[in-house]
């Protein structure tokens, strides 16, 4: 991609009111654009940063024998109050209604729709296990939207629900899942760890929040250095030693990247999501549900991994992977744009009639995890200028090693 052609205008300063780190950069850096509290639109670099994670989702979802889906926004008022969450939900619906009068709630989380869908398809044993997933929008009318990504109204989650035949068969699929959630964010670039949790509004006797340490998170977790025990404030209340150990637990602040929870019967005694056991008795379907919000993520990453200049993209969720900066104005530098592209290397390239300084600024600030640089001071040696984004160190290389080099 051309920068002269890319949809983006980088900013010097921060919006006015943005606190958190990557409220900053990803504003800057014109990832996302603030329409209203708590509501961004994904600009084209956003989205393909966006899109890297949910792909890397996708795959670990498919890995677990999720089959995916996709379910509506409206869900109509009669479902919400089978479950008597029209009222209790927390945060509150938002809600809508029709030119009939008939009202609606806008999906923040689908374990009523999710549930009708099985209760109508399931009737024995052998029906299941039955792991389904989607990645769809999802809104939240949270009192107060703050910190850029990290709290908003409008987003994309990945939601899962798992349907079992017994309690047994459902914790061994909750603890698979437990696994590939720290794989999908490790792929991501971070060190997450699983606490225990409170299930607030949406149920079940054992829910884990995977929560990256940061000074910024606005969870406060409790912590053994001894053996590892983990939970959030509202599940360990007042300890202040370690129900395993008896060592003292130490307070750390945290981002929530994703939530695990073992619903059991929950929602299908309610709603007679219902099936034959080989014995031919009638038993609720055993249940789980898995999010991770997908915006979070992305806000979470940046508050893992920037400098003081910008943003610093792991390898796998980078937008592109080559930042190429020409210096030159001579066509060696289209020339080698079209020889990464020919062979298949995501680049975005700078060509655009800026000076160096502004061309390095926004390369530090977007964050690309490899920069080329091609003056006329590397081309009269027939090289290149390469650099990490996370390093200082520089190297030059001859132009026709470049793509063997990368190595991508």
């Amino acid at each position: 991609m051309r920068q002269s052609q890319l949809f983006i205008k980088t900013k010097k300063q921060a919006p006015k009111g943005a606190e958190t780190i990557s409220h900053k950069y990803l504003t800057r850096g014109d990832f996302i654009d603030q329409l209203s509290a708590g509501i961004y639109s994904f600009l084209p670099l956003g989205w393909k940063v966006h899109q890297k994670i949910e792909n890397i989702i996708r795959q670990e979802m498919n890995i677990l024998g999720g089959q995916e889906l996709f379910m509506p926004t409206l869900v109509p008022q009669n479902l919400w109050q089978e479950t008597k969450r029209w009222e209790t939900i927390d945060p509150p619906l938002f809600r809508v209604k029709d030119r009939h009068k008939k009202e609606f709630g806008l999906g923040s989380t689908h374990e009523e729709v999710i549930t009708d869908l099985v209760r109508k398809r399931v009737d024995s044993y052998q029906d299941m296990p039955l792991y389904l997933y989607q990645i769809q929008n999802k809104f939240r009318n949270e009192m107060r939207a703050t910190g850029g990504l990290l709290r908003v109204r409008e987003f994309i989650m990945k939601d899962l629900y798992s349907f079992d035949v017994s309690e047994k068969e459902s914790m061994d699929f909750y603890n698979k899942t437990k696994e590939a959630y720290l794989k999908i964010f490790k792929r991501c670039g971070l060190e997450v760890v699983a606490v225990e949790a409170d299930s607030g509004t949406i149920g079940g006797s054992l829910s884990h929040e995977y929560i990256l340490f940061a000074e910024t998170g606005e969870d406060k977790i409790l912590i053994c250095s001894k053996c590892g025990y983990a939970a959030n404030i509202e599940k360990a209340g007042d300890i202040k030693e370690c129900p395993n150990c008896q060592s003292s637990l130490v307070k750390k602040n945290g981002i929530e990247v994703g939530h695990t929870f073992y619903l059991g019967t929950k929602y299908s005694k309610i709603m007679k999501a219902e099936f034959i056991d080989k014995n031919g008795k009638r038993k609720p379907i055993a249940m789980g549900c898995y999010g991770i919000g997908l915006s979070r993520l992305m806000a979470a990453i940046v508050e893992a991994s920037h400098d003081e200049k910008g943003i610093i993209w792991p390898k796998a969720i980078s937008p592109y992977q080559v930042h190429l900066l020409d210096l030159s104005k001579d066509k060696k530098a289209d020339q080698i744009y079209k020889e990464l592209q020919k062979n298949k290397i995501e680049v975005l390239y700078d060509d655009r009639d800026k000076n160096p300084g502004e061309k390095f600024a926004d390369a530090d600030l977007i964050g690309i995890p490899l920069r080329i640089v091609i003056s006329k001071k590397t081309t009269a040696e027939n090289s290149v200028e390469i650099k990490k984004r996370d390093s200082d160190k520089t190297e030059l290389i001859n132009i026709d090693r470049v793509v063997k080099f990368l190595n991508f």
